[in-house]
């Protein structure tokens, strides 16, 4: 299957951090009547400046993305095309789209990536998860090797999504010694969940994210 990403330039201020359930909440209302939307279909939260009390500034580099099955693109690209989502107050329209193929990279990296480990001890997570995702690359068929990612400060790269309330806890994740078919692979199927809300959404390492 042929996947193809949208990308929306967005006209509009500031939004929450936090934002990958609000926004795929917010597509499902505007555009699809409270329908959820295809599995196949993956979203990306939007990068931006961090600011105070969990927001984001916009800036040129923020984007909405969304990535498809090419025989879908002209539907997304017509129903989002202009349209005004409102993300928690924050009101952004979506302007300019472009289209463009997914780039082949040996090493990729993904922000957030989740799996359900409720019966998990804290200090054995880490151990879980990497299993988590060394049997998801299993099932895509794809052979390589996953490392959970640090932050800046060089701890491990533990990071949270909230959904309705609930905080659902993940790492970022580098994928390393991909060949070139694989590579496009994981970035049209992603792995874990919750990949409406920005999960497992993978881009090489060249790509540049101020995302928080």
């Amino acid at each position: 299957m042929n996947f193809l990403e949208i990308q929306f330039n967005l006209r509009g201020k500031t939004l929450p951090s936090d934002q990958g359930y609000s926004i795929y909440s917010a597509v499902k209302k505007t555009v699809l009547n409270e329908k959820p939307l295809p599995p196949e279909i993956l979203l990306c939260s939007v990068a931006g400046v961090p600011a105070k009390d969990g927001m984001i500034y916009l800036n040129r580099s923020s984007k909405l993305r969304l990535r498809c099955p090419a025989e879908q693109v002209q539907q997304w690209y017509r129903l989002l095309q202009n349209t005004v989502l409102d993300v928690q107050g924050h009101l952004v329209r979506l302007i300019q789209p472009r289209l463009c193929l997914l780039q082949a990279s040996a090493t990729l990296k993904a922000r957030l990536v989740t799996f359900k480990l409720d019966t998990i001890h804290h200090q054995e997570l880490p151990f879980y998860f990497l299993e988590s995702c060394n049997k998801a690359l299993e099932k895509l068929e794809i052979k390589a090797q996953a490392f959970i990612d640090s932050n800046p400060n060089g701890d491990l790269a533990r990071r949270a999504l909230q959904i309705k309330g609930k905080h659902i806890v993940g790492f970022g994740v580098v994928i390393e010694g991909l060949n070139e078919q694989d590579s496009i692979k994981l970035q049209c199927y992603g792995i874990g969940g919750r990949k409406h809300f920005g999960c497992g959404w993978f881009y090489p390492t060249r790509e540049m994210s101020d995302a928080s």
